[in-house]
C-alpha cells in the first residue's frame, strides 16, 4: 500500500510539473496573441484557455511519456532524443488541441468541418508554425528531464536550485559532467 502511494505522488508531482510548464507557454502564448491583437485594436481576453489546454495536454503528454523509447538513443549525444522528443511531443499537443477542439465543436452541434479549428491562423503554414513555436518552447522541459536522466533529477535539482557545491560536485567536475553527458565520455569538446 505504501509503495502505491508513494507511486501516486510521483504521478502527481510529474503531472503537476508538465501542467505548471505547459500552463506557463500557453499563457505566454495569449499574452503574445492579446498584444498583437490590441495593435490592431481588436481585443481578446480569454486566458483560461492556457488553464485548460495546459491540464487537458499535460494529462496526454504524461501517458505519451510512459511509453519510453530512450534505448534507441541509448549512446547517442542528448541533443538527439532532445530534439526528437520535442518535434514528436509539438505534433502530439497540437493534434491533441485539434481533436478537444473538433470533439468541443460536434459536442455545441456544429459540423466536423466547422468544428475544425485554425491552428496558427489557419491552413499548412499555419499548422506548420505552430508546430514550430511548440517544439521549441518544449526543448528546455525535454533538455531538463534528459539532463535529469544522466545526472539524477535530485542531483539537477539540487544543482539548479541551490549550486555547485550543494551538489556535491566542484565546479570544473560540473563542467566535466556536463560535457560527458552532451558530447560522450571520453571525447575532446
Amino acid at each position: 500500500m505504501r509503495r502505491i502511494g508513494h507511486r501516486i505522488f510521483e504521478e502527481a508531482k510529474r503531472i503537476i510539473g508538465i501542467f505548471a510548464y505547459l500552463w506557463v507557454i500557453f499563457g505566454l502564448l495569449i499574452l503574445h496573441e492579446h498584444i498583437v491583437l490590441s495593435r490592431h485594436g481588436l481585443s481578446y481576453s480569454f486566458y483560461g484557455l492556457a488553464f485548460i489546454n495546459a491540464w487537458i495536454l499535460a494529462k496526454i503528454m504524461l501517458v505519451a511519456e510512459s511509453m519510453d523509447v530512450r534505448p534507441h538513443f541509448r549512446g547517442r549525444p542528448l541533443m538527439i532524443p532532445i530534439l526528437i522528443r520535442s518535434c514528436a511531443f509539438a505534433a502530439l499537443l497540437v493534434a491533441g488541441y485539434a481533436v478537444e477542439e473538433i470533439v468541443l465543436g460536434l459536442w455545441r452541434g456544429e459540423t466536423f468541418a466547422g468544428s475544425l479549428p485554425a491552428i496558427g491562423g489557419g491552413g499548412v503554414s499555419g499548422l506548420a508554425s505552430a508546430g514550430v513555436i511548440m517544439a521549441v518552447a518544449l526543448i528546455p522541459y525535454f533538455t531538463f528531464r534528459e539532463v535529469g536522466r544522466v545526472f539524477g533529477r535530485e542531483r539537477l535539482r539540487t544543482l539548479l536550485l541551490r549550486g555547485e557545491g550543494a551538489a556535491g560536485l566542484p565546479p570544473e567536475k560540473t563542467a566535466e559532467k556536463l560535457r560527458e553527458a552532451v558530447d560522450g565520455p571520453g571525447r575532446e569538446p
